[in-house]
């Protein structure tokens, strides 16, 4: 039995842990840490949960984790890399939902989350996980990188084309729709129902923090540095990502096949009929990517459509993946759950 405990357990994220973990056959949640809700009962704030997390948010301190295997921080960014040292030297093992591990260079990661990195001695040490790309690695990993919602959608859907070099990676494109919840659970005006509600807006066209992310990953890949522009939007959704990716063919080839073949042993990424429209909701709730791939009207312009939910895919359910491979777990313990429709 794996004792796990969650730092932050209070926001969209940690309730989507709360949920999936509560029902992980192999895991004994230890803690659940709030500095503004110690000592208020888990399903008083979630009613969801009643039945299911019969326990108290606890403040977070190295006392209240100590008897944790595994330590998740659905924390704002800046918080796990200040933390994680001690948890880590302790034996406990680290999986971050937020950015502070997911970019190698410090300087970029500096730049795009705007403070100084508290523990950049731990970035050569994370593990970005990505499952689909680092399984091996992270099946040894003490501290894992949990991806991004956008960068998650962006890279499974482009990497089969980056890996087979057969298209422009100087010049890809990646247009993006998140719901938002993807924001996090936070008073903004233009999160507020009367400002989202019936709107779609783009937001982030001069640079988003993800687009480091996606490009190092795709670079990582490409084996050189590629080109990328990002755009995402908030549409009027609670959850969901559905990113159409553009790219120009430079080699010809059956693009169906070549995603069939790469993703055939994934248990969370379903490449679809040829001619599919993956839809959001096809994913609401599940740990799933659903992919479709076009070239329409046969032109040497590839279109690829790659749909998550962004706070299973897309934040806990890929950490738990990540955790359930970390313990040598069947991966889809716990999270091999069916969408909900409508």
């Amino acid at each position: 039995m794996i004792r796990a405990g969650i730092v932050g357990g209070t926001g969209y994220t940690g309730v989507e842990l709360l949920r999936l973990l509560a029902k992980h056959e192999g895991v004994e949640l230890k803690a659940i840490t709030s500095r503004g809700d110690a000592g208020t009962r888990v399903s008083d704030m979630f009613p969801s949960l009643r039945g299911r997390v019969d326990m108290e948010f606890v403040s977070p301190s190295a006392e209240a984790l100590a008897n944790c295997d595994v330590v998740f921080f659905a924390t704002p960014n800046g918080i796990a890399m200040k933390e994680a040292r001690a948890l880590l030297d302790a034996g406990i093992r680290v999986i971050d939902l937020a950015a502070d591990f997911r970019i190698r260079d410090v300087a970029v990661w500096e730049k795009w989350y705007g403070m100084q990195h508290a523990s950049p001695e731990l970035l050569d040490d994370a593990v970005y996980g990505l499952p689909e790309v680092n399984r091996d690695r992270i099946a040894k990993a003490k501290l894992v990188a949990n991806p991004g919602c956008y960068p998650t959608a962006v890279q499974l859907g482009f990497l089969p084309l980056v890996e087979a070099g057969l298209i422009d990676v100087d010049h890809l494109i990646a247009d993006a729709k998140s719901g938002v919840s993807g924001a996090g659970k936070k008073a903004e005006i233009g999160f507020l129902f009367s400002e989202s509600s019936d709107n779609f807006k783009a937001y982030g066209v001069a640079g988003h923090r993800h687009l480091p992310e996606i490009r190092q990953g795709l670079s990582i890949a490409a084996k050189r540095e590629v080109g990328l522009t990002f755009v995402p939007h908030l549409t009027p959704l609670i959850r969901g990502i559905h990113a159409t990716l553009y790219a120009r063919l430079t080699k010809d080839a059956d693009l169906q096949q070549l995603f069939e073949i790469r993703y055939r042993e994934e248990p969370f990424v379903d490449v679809m009929p040829s001619g599919s429209h993956p839809e959001t909701r096809s994913v609401r709730g599940a740990n799933v990517c659903r992919i479709a791939v076009h070239k329409p009207q046969g032109s040497d312009t590839v279109v690829v459509l790659s749909v998550i939910d962004n706070l299973v895919k897309g934040a806990a359910g890929q950490a738990v993946q990540n955790m359930n491979i970390m313990f040598g777990l069947p991966e889809a313990s716990g999270i091999d759950i069916v969408p909900i429709l409508p």
